[in-house]
């Protein structure tokens, strides 16, 4: 398709509105000498000018002129006396309009039109002028009228043309464009060759724009740095680096604008040494800094996690912007000093969207959602409207929390305020639903997806396998392969973990295999464990421990605690034994650990082992970890521990907890102390577990919503058995669903039966 074609698809509105007038005549001269008086009270000089004679050179006014009043009345002035005959008057009529600040490309149109034969210093200065008011579309549907005229371009013509051009046009008629100045011969012009350059990476283009630049006669450091600049925005940082180093060898002076884009690089890269030389290179040819570059120093120091360095600069700095302090609170959040990063925060002058959610993005880091959802609520307060980025923070946080009502509020703005939810906001919404236990809306927000990634297809399928659909995660992953989409590592851990919490062994035994002979995934230290899960649980001990022997890798603590948890299952103690063994070799401070071990030899009835394991934690200070339990509420997420009694409605919990504890045993309930991992008595046991931290959540969520509500429950360590069997009670008795996700799966619990089928 041809330039012109493309021109007359893309911009047909546009090219009416430019349609050339009929040609000059009497009544056109008449017409245009009205329109030059509009805004005049009179068709005289302007004011301060005295009306020359017609000897004396028009050029003269026009050189005084500042407006385009001014322009007008001297226009009217030059058309009574027939000087806007001569051509060169006509061209600086329209050269005003076109290069003055105070020019009219409307007027400078009006002119235009009355030129029978415009020369090519006019077509030159119009798309000028069209490219300087940024009317790139007119710009170029100028060049389109130039051709269909039959007036030849010349040198200056295309350069003028293409830094017009928006990404739009430049993706729509520049390679059409390129090809006509190939067959005009003007490819070897230097101002020619660097506007291609500049249009080919408007376009995304950085191959074909780095040949033109390749073989560019004269490249100045405009060149340059358009081409560095180019190779950051297409995320090649290291080409840009190398570009630099070349920039170098040709001994090209960069100025303050091709360092910034080399920290930069240096920031993405975290090249530490390349942003020292830079420094260096700053301090020894004693460029002056300005504060874009003193920035960008701080950004590499930062990233590269040499506070102290950045600091220093902070510190030297005679101007600060909130460039500045943002550099540094984010540094800090990198380098995990989150109390540093938040001192920063607090003593910031001024703070925008990206300034709060790098400040909410480091305490989600650091796992600490807590405070990260304190910090989005500050912000808030502070009318600060967030962005699609800060969205994927907080809607991770509440992935994490449990906090669905959280969820649903940030969607509901998302919509109500037009965020762009783009892909990454709907995979972090696919996340935070399937996190919190609400699959359907995970799998509604997944099907009317316009456009779907990896992480799209991988999201879905984890969350479906952790809330218990293994079989339809399975039949997903197969639809992701026949939509041509390519699983990575991260996907196959999800496939394999539907296979677990599905008991899907010859599945997973199968899917195992094709990760290498289909996909040329070989599998990584987490498949295997993730192997070894579905084995031990299925109760093929064996063949799990020989798959350890039999790992390329060395197996790490999530390889041997799959093993264990196994062994807890299945009563196996000897092979237990192997497993704590390497477990604390890798991890002797582990509480977990001799907890869970304890808890076999007491299934197992080894009660001498039992306390010989609890006199190893004493003798070693290993402390158990304590139970905690969110729930959301009203929009607030309560924490709860074993026997906590901090709650301001505590006395109404703890009478629920009792009430429920008497229909419970009405039911048949008999409490199951076997995990109780403390040296007491049967009934001190018994009352342990009656204050279990799920337990204590249970009876808030019943308090505090209305009969029949979903009561949703998040764990940070796994479900013990009694609480499991009190949960589906619960859920038959009271006709309550109940949600509970813990350490390593979601258990949805209704009328007497939990999605786990008791296997976990």
């Amino acid at each position: 398709m041809s330039f012109s074609i493309h021109l007359n698809v893309h911009f047909l509105c546009s090219s009416l509105r430019l349609s050339r007038r009929p040609a000059s005549n009497f009544k056109g001269w008449t017409w245009i000498s009205t329109m030059a008086s509009l805004g005049s009270d009179h068709l005289s000089p302007p004011t301060g000018l005295l009306s020359p004679p017609e000897d004396i050179p028009s050029v003269f006014l026009l050189m005084k002129c500042e407006s385009m009043k001014q322009l007008k009345q001297i226009h009217s002035h030059m058309i009574t006396t027939g000087l806007i005959l001569n051509p060169p008057q006509q061209n600086r009529i329209i050269a005003f309009c076109c290069t003055h600040e105070a020019g009219d490309m409307d007027y400078a149109r009006l002119v235009f039109d009355t030129i029978q034969e415009p020369n090519l210093y006019i077509w030159n200065t119009m798309i000028k002028g069209y490219s300087r008011s940024k009317l790139s579309n007119y710009a170029a549907l100028m060049y389109l009228e130039m051709s269909r005229k039959g007036v030849k371009p010349d040198s200056y013509t295309f350069p003028i043309l293409l830094k017009a051009f928006s990404r739009e046009i430049a993706l729509c008629c520049g390679e059409e464009l390129h090809a006509q100045i190939l067959k005009l011969g003007f490819d070897s012009n230097a101002f020619v060759q660097n506007a291609l350059v500049h249009m080919h990476l408007l376009c995304g283009q950085i191959e074909t724009a780095r040949v033109v630049f390749d073989n560019c006669s004269k490249r100045n450091v405009v060149s340059w740095n358009a081409m560095i600049s180019g190779y950051n925005k297409s995320k090649s940082f290291e080409e840009s680096l190398k570009l630099f180093n070349e920039m170098e060898k040709m001994r090209v002076l960069p100025t303050p604008a091709t360092l910034v884009s080399v920290l930069s690089a240096c920031t993405k890269l975290m090249d530490l040494e390349i942003g020292i030389q830079v420094h260096r290179y700053i301090k020894d040819r004693k460029v002056e800094p300005n504060l874009t570059l003193e920035n960008a120093l701080i950004s590499v120091y930062a990233a590269c996690g040499e506070m102290d360095a950045a600091l220093e600069l902070f510190k030297s700095m005679k101007i600060r912007d909130v460039v500045s302090w943002t550099a540094m609170v984010t540094g800090f959040t990198n380098s995990a000093q989150l109390d540093k990063a938040q001192e920063f925060f607090d003593q910031m002058p001024e703070r925008d969207i990206i300034s709060w959610t790098a400040m909410i993005d480091g305490y989600v880091r650091a796992n600490r959602f807590r405070e990260a959802m304190r910090i989005f609520s500050e912000m808030q307060a502070a009318n600060v409207r967030p962005d699609k980025f800060t969205m994927v923070s907080i809607l991770t946080v509440c992935a994490h929390l449990g906090a669905l009502e959280a969820g649903e509020w940030l969607r509901v703005y998302i919509d109500k305020n037009k965020i762009k939810a783009d892909i990454f906001v709907r995979n972090a919404l696919i996340d935070m639903y399937s996190k919190c236990g609400n699959i359907d809306s995970a799998q509604k927000i997944f099907q009317e997806m316009p456009q779907k990634d990896k992480f799209t297809w991988t999201a879905m399928i984890v969350g479906l396998a952790v809330n218990g659909h293994g079989e339809e995660a399975l039949d997903l992953f197969h639809e992701m392969l026949r939509s041509s989409v390519k699983p990575d590592e991260v996907t196959y851990i999800g496939v394999l973990c539907a296979c677990t919490h599905g008991g899907l062994v010859d599945k997973g035994r199968e899917l195992f295999s094709r990760m290498t002979t289909f996909h040329g995934i070989e599998p990584n230290v987490t498949h295997y464990g993730c192997m070894v899960d579905l084995l031990g649980r299925a109760g093929h001990l064996i063949e799990a421990q020989e798959l350890i022997k039999n790992m390329p890798m060395k197996p790490n603590s999530i390889v041997w605690g799959a093993l264990l948890g196994a062994c807890r299952v299945h009563k196996d103690a000897e092979l237990a034994e192997i497993a704590v063994k390497h477990l604390l070799e890798l991890e002797p401070e582990n509480g977990a650990v001799y907890v869970l071990l304890s808890n076999i030899y007491a299934a197992c009835n080894r009660w001498g082992d039992v306390r010989e394991v609890r006199k190893m934690m004493m003798d070693r200070k290993i402390k158990k970890t304590p139970g905690c339990s969110l729930i959301e509420m009203n929009g607030v997420v309560h924490e709860f521990v074993a026997g906590d009694q901090s709650h301001p409605q505590s006395s109404e919990i703890y009478s629920k907890l009792d009430k429920m504890a008497q229909d419970l045993k009405l039911a048949g309930y008999v409490p199951n102390t076997t995990e109780v991992f403390l040296d007491i008595g049967e009934e001190e046991k018994e009352n342990a577990l009656h204050q279990h931290s799920e337990k204590l959540a249970i009876a808030f969520g019943m308090i505090s919503s209305p009969p029949g509500a979903t009561i949703r429950i998040t764990k940070n360590l796994r479900m013990c058995i009694d609480c499991h069997h009190v949960a589906k009670l619960i859920s038959r008795l009271y006709d309550r669903k109940l949600i509970v996700r813990d350490k390593t799966r979601f258990h949805h619990f209704r009328q007497g039966f939990c999605s786990c089928k008791d296997y976990w």
